[in-house]
Order: C-alpha cells, then structure tokens, then sequence
C-alpha cells in the first residue's frame, strides 16, 4: 500500500517571530526571535541600524515561512537586570539633557519648541525632537549641547501631529487621544470624509487638538462609502411610494433618503423598499 503522503509539497521550514516596539507610542516592528522563549512584556535587545538597541515585545512570537522573514533583524536576548539598569541610567541622562537644551534654546531666543529626548542605548547619540512653525538654524545649539553632554547630537523638527502624539491629551469624546494611545500611524485625513459622514463643516469641530482634521474621521469612512452605494445619489429624480421627486439628502445608517416631491415640493423620507426606481448598480 502506498504512503497516503507520496507526493506532498514539503512544508516550507518556518522562523519564530515577535513584534518588538521601542516606543509607548510607535510602530511595532517584527524581529527574528530565534529560539529564545519571550513572551509579551518582555524587554529585549534587538539589532538596529547602528548596534543595539533595546524594546519591549509587543506582538506574542508566532511562526512565519522563513523565506518571508528573510532579512529581518535579530532579538540579541533578553534583557537582564544590567541592561535594565543601563536603560534607566539613559533615561535620566535623557532628562537631564533636555533641561539643559531647553535653557540653551531659551537662552538663543530660539523659536522652537523641544518635546522630548533621547539617549541610544550605547549612550553614543542623543535625539531632541522639537516643534517650529519655521525652519530652524540649529548649528550652534548644536556644537554647544555636543561640547556639554560629550555625545553626538541630533535634531529632529517634527509636525503638528507628532506634536500631539507627543503630549498627548484627552479628546472631545472624552477618552484619551487615539494618537497617543494606539494609533501607530498617520493616515491621510480629507474634508470629503467628514462630507460623506453628513459632517458640519465648521472647521472648530472638525479640528483635534493638533489643529489638524481628526484622525477619527476616516474610522467610519469605508463603511458610509459602502452603505452608501445602495442609495440614489442626491440629485437624481426617482419614483416612489411616497411620490415622486429629487433626492436631496442621504441618510446614509439609516439607509433612507429625502425626497423632494415634484407635485408639491414637500420633503418626505423615504426608504429602500419604497422606492420603485433605485439607484442604478
């Protein structure tokens, strides 16, 4: 009798991988995790562009085809009470290095804002990121934090959004803002998605607290596009139960539409079912 598996593709050998991220606040990138038994929570050091760095694993390991994970960038191990130690040592090598920057930017009448800093693992770079409505001429801030902090030093200008990220905040809805709490990436923002929501218009409430369209407007989005392709388009002439006319306006949850009656111009709601001619598929 023959193998009932004679002729099986082989399985494609597989490698284990975790999310690891670096920030509360950033993205989650995949790291080969080898055979080291992590699990969420952890702290981890992981490759990174220029040596090591160190994060926390966000995404439990699973199991992808190793030609996918290709390339990826190793976990070094889990972290222990040492590099722990070091990475609190950073961190208020951090804060002190921000005060100090914050009074050289008062000092130069600079006009800019610094939100945050950070120190390298290695303790071999410091980051300032920092907000202006204008570009800046940092040079001399520079050499002079350089000269200080015996490091090399990096500005980074950043936009209204990532300010707010930044900070953070309580929105309008009450709850603390998406962006700094699980939003991990921007998504284009247009007018036309508060338009189809049959969202006003009035900028003050369209706004978050960056100034910029909320990124909660295009949640729902899809789902009115959606919901709204089985409706006939404000503008065209229909025939219904209720009489016949123009649709002036979608109710898009609802799945009605208003209709102008042409006999006498009084408006009335009209649903699916009680139109006769529907919008064309």
């Amino acid at each position: 009798m023959s193998d009932a598996h004679d002729g099986a593709l082989p399985t494609p050998p597989s490698v284990t991988v975790v999310g690891v991220q670096f920030d509360a606040n950033g993205g989650v990138h995949q790291y080969d995790a080898g055979t080291l038994p992590l699990r969420i929570g952890d702290r981890v050091l992981v490759q990174v562009a220029r040596g090591t760095g160190m994060g926390t694993v966000a995404a439990a390991p699973h199991a992808i085809d190793a030609r996918i994970a290709g390339g990826l960038p190793r976990v070094v191990k889990k972290a222990d009470y040492r590099e722990l130690a070091r990475d609190d040592a950073n961190l208020r090598r951090a804060n002190e290095a921000r005060r100090i920057c914050g009074h050289r930017i008062r000092e130069r009448g600079m006009p800019m804002k610094l939100l945050k800093t950070e120190s390298t693992f290695d303790a071999s770079k410091m980051v300032f990121y920092f907000f202006s409505e204008e570009r800046i001429d940092f040079r001399e801030l520079v050499r002079d934090l350089a000269q200080t902090l015996h490091t090399r030093i990096e500005m980074k200008q950043i936009g209204h959004r990532d300010e707010t990220k930044l900070i953070g905040g309580m929105g309008p809805c009450g709850r603390e803002l998406c962006c700094s709490s699980w939003l991990k990436e921007f998504s284009p923002v247009s007018v036309k998605m508060a338009k189809e929501q049959g969202l006003s218009l009035n900028p003050s409430k369209l706004a978050g607290m960056c100034g910029r369209l909320k990124c909660c407007l295009r949640y729902e989005y899809d789902t009115y596009l959606e919901l709204g392709r089985a409706l006939p388009a404000v503008g065209k002439a229909v025939q219904s139960t209720k009489g016949d006319g123009v649709v002036v306006r979608q109710h898009v949850l609802k799945q009605t539409v208003l209709i102008r009656r042409t006999e006498d111009g009084v408006d009335v709601e009209a649903q699916l079912e009680d139109l006769v001619e529907r919008k064309a598929e």
